[in-house]
């Protein structure tokens, strides 16, 4: 922990360098979305004021500038998951299009009456509600994959649920609302055994964890930017070429298009074929440019000290009369949800708000989740590559004192 260079980091990060109600700014919200560099933030402002025009349709400089720094980062994106293609990489709003993406083009196109999707029980709303959906258009099945007390995943009870009738698993990478890492590698060995397709929810797992997708061998992968230090309204899709290939487009409209007649259309290829209308050119930009940032510093060296932070945070909960940990998985990331005897977690959050600290209190968009722990809700802090120990000792007194506020 001591080599990790924290101080230069925190200099990095502007909106940390303020006072919150005459407090100092500790900022543990990072699971719903991460704060931005100056690499980043200056990203966006050089672009805006030096290259910024519309792109892949102009022969003038600063489109072809354009449409240059917004293909180097698809580049950038593919070679942070080692990916086998650029055209394997979907710009898209963020995880949840994603996998509304692949909901209705895949799914529609490969699902059908009396067929089966699997998750798990502590999916994100966004992995539960699209398939959801799916299911209400096309008669299948929806099966959901139990999880213990401990918030993991039970895998010979996943596994059980394999069957002849399953057309696709989608998992999380790791759990907002728990932190658990799920055995995603084996997940998908299980499901390929049976030549079932496995999409992946990295919204919370990638800044956390290094992503190799070939490696993985997932069939889909998503992910939001917000989470990634990089801009909200920016988010990744990746798939296997073929199976892009072979999917419908999701949106019609321009650069998606090879040719328009008012009898027919012809789609562009890969990965234009998803991309239709003018994209989100500067907060694509600036993904490239988080990336650029997170590969600096080194994910392996993000993830040991995230992980060093979490076990020292972990032991000083453990120690506090009337916190319970809710999740407590061998293999998490860097999240502390808990709940206090007799006070509500939005009374926590209001409090903790009252001397600086920002964390989340409420259901973390996993309902289901909160149902199977028999909570209302949960208040949760999340860590980043900006916290440290001592921003973790201050939360820690503050819960004390929260407790002994309510007796």
């Amino acid at each position: 922990m001591k080599n990790f260079p924290i101080a230069k980091i925190r200099a990095d990060f502007p909106i940390l360098d303020q006072k919150i109600r005459n407090k100092p700014l500790i900022y543990l919200d990072n699971a719903a979305s991460c704060q931005k560099p100056n690499q980043v933030i200056d990203c966006i402002s050089n672009f805006y004021r030096e290259d910024y025009s519309n792109i892949h349709r102009g022969v003038h400089t600063l489109s072809q500038r354009a449409t240059d720094k917004y293909e180097q980062a698809r580049v950038k994106v593919q070679n942070f998951i080692n990916a086998t293609s650029e055209k394997e990489i979907i710009f898209v709003r963020g995880a949840t299009e994603a996998i509304n993406l692949i909901a209705q083009t895949f799914g529609r196109a490969n699902i059908a009456t009396g067929d089966e999707i699997l998750i798990t029980a502590m999916e994100h709303h966004a992995n539960i509600v699209p398939w959801q959906m799916l299911c209400q258009q096309t008669g299948a099945v929806l099966k959901v994959a139990p999880i213990n007390l401990q918030g993991e995943l039970i895998e010979a009870k996943f596994e059980a649920l394999i069957s002849h009738k399953t057309k696709l698993v989608a998992v999380a990478h790791m759990s907002n609302a728990l932190g658990t890492i799920n055995p995603v590698k084996k997940i998908v060995a299980a499901a390929h055994a049976k030549n079932i397709p496995v999409l992946l929810d990295g919204a919370q797992a990638i800044p956390h964890i290094a992503v190799d997708v070939q490696a993985l061998d997932c069939d889909f992968y998503v992910f939001s930017g917000h989470k990634l230090y990089a801009p909200s309204g920016i988010g990744v899709l990746y798939g296997k070429q073929a199976l892009l290939e072979a999917m419908p487009p999701y949106q019609g409209g321009g650069d998606m298009i090879r040719t328009v007649s008012f009898e027919k259309s012809t789609y562009a290829p890969l990965p234009h074929k998803f991309e239709a209308g003018t994209p989100n050119i500067a907060d694509t930009v600036a993904l490239g440019a988080a990336i650029d940032y997170l590969n600096n510093i080194g994910m392996e060296a993000i993830a040991d000290y995230e992980h060093q932070l979490l076990q020292y945070a972990t032991e000083k909960a453990q120690k506090i009369k009337g916190l319970n940990l809710i999740g407590t998985a061998t293999e998490k990331g860097a999240i502390l949800s808990f709940t206090l005897d007799n006070i509500h977690p939005h009374d926590i959050g209001t409090m903790l708000d009252s001397v600086g600290i920002a964390i989340r209190a409420g259901h973390h968009c996993a309902m289901p989740v909160m149902d199977f722990f028999d909570v209302p809700a949960t208040a949760r802090a999340s860590f980043a590559l900006y916290n440290t120990q001592t921003e973790v000792d201050v939360l820690i007194d503050a819960i004390e004192a929260l407790i002994d506020m309510f007796g």
